[in-house]
């Protein structure tokens, strides 16, 4: 096992830690973290450093290693467990560690329970509400195409565990069906408020429109994209999951309407609203328009949620400024 610097505590698993979601600023760590990701790089000066994400079950916290080299990169894997000596700090309104010490730690020297963020009772409450929600269509090829993903084990086992995103809403193992089930349910909640919504199709859009994600991101640990989801995306890897359905349901002699189909994929394609937010086409019919607003409502306020619950700034009214949404947030009041 490498050692770096004068690290010699003694790690096990009777060792307490610090959930990452309550830490705050200025303040010593020394505890257990999961590797999700390293990066060796370079500063103006010529210095290397390493760039480190480092996780729990209730979160991740970047980590900065300044004045490290290749044996430091190279003394630990990302997934490892590595136990850190540091101290917190706000840059740019987010919480970070320094890091002065870093080392690699086996599963034995952790509980690996305080960095499983699936909850498998969630899971299948929202599987099982899934299940519910596809079997409850009047329109019969809309049931049929529900069954057919319903009953292919490999997908539904990968959507219990695929996160929605690497970052901002929904990212974590669990996340995407979290996402799914909250975007459907809004849909029958805004859909019958419109006559000329035809509530079924937009319901099953929701089901359909982030499906790709799960070729699209890695899944059961930290996101991160895969070569397909580099390549292609998910809009085009949902709209060829639906065809693969499809053609199931023909080759056992269950005919699907071309225009149906046409219209589940339009919703899939166009549920970014817009050419430059990856979209190859703008939302053109009254269940997409609908879809991609439904969508952005829940991702946003989800994104929202998640900074304001782990803003660690001092003011009690107002998060840091936060630059991926490009503004400070109000705190509820309680």
């Amino acid at each position: 096992m490498v050692v770096h610097g004068s690290f010699s505590l003694l790690w096990t698993n009777s060792v307490s830690r610090i959930a990452i979601n309550q830490l705050g600023d200025n303040q010593q760590v020394e505890q257990s973290f999961q590797a999700a990701d390293k990066q060796l790089r370079v500063n103006r000066q010529g210095g290397k450093y390493v760039l480190l994400k480092l996780s729990d079950r209730t979160g991740t916290i970047a980590g900065m290693f300044w004045n490290a080299d290749e044996a430091v990169f190279e003394s630990f894997e990302r997934g490892d467990y590595v136990a850190c000596r540091g101290r917190t700090q706000v840059h740019n309104g987010n919480l970070q560690i320094i890091v002065q010490e870093i080392r690699r730690l086996t599963v034995a020297d952790v509980d690996p329970g305080d960095f499983d963020r699936f909850d498998s009772a969630e899971s299948q409450r929202l599987t099982d509400r899934l299940a519910e929600l596809l079997g409850s269509f009047t329109n019969v090829h809309l049931r049929r195409l529900g069954a057919a993903f319903l009953s292919d084990d490999d997908l539904m086992q990968r959507l219990r565990l695929a996160p929605a995103a690497v970052s901002n809403h929904h990212a974590y193992p669990g996340g995407l069906l979290r996402h799914t089930i909250d975007l459907i349910e809004l849909t029958q909640l805004v859909g019958p408020r419109y006559e000329s919504l035809d509530v079924e199709l937009l319901t099953f859009g929701a089901f359909l429109h982030d499906l790709g994600k799960i070729e699209e991101l890695s899944g059961g640990g930290e996101a991160t994209y895969t070569d397909r989801g580099q390549l292609i995306g998910h809009l085009v890897i949902g709209v060829q999951m639906l065809g693969d359905q499809i053609r199931k349901l023909e080759s056992a002699g269950d005919p699907f309407p071309v225009d149906l189909r046409r219209q589940l994929e339009h919703l899939i394609l166009s549920h970014h609203g817009l050419l430059e937010y990856g979209s190859p086409k703008v939302p053109q019919t009254l269940e997409a328009i609908a879809l991609h607003h439904l969508d952005n409502l829940d991702a946003k306020l989800a994104a929202a949620i998640s900074i304001i619950e782990s803003d660690v700034g001092g003011d009690p009214k107002w998060t840091n400024y936060n630059p991926a949404m490009g503004r400070k947030f109000w705190k509820p009041q309680s």
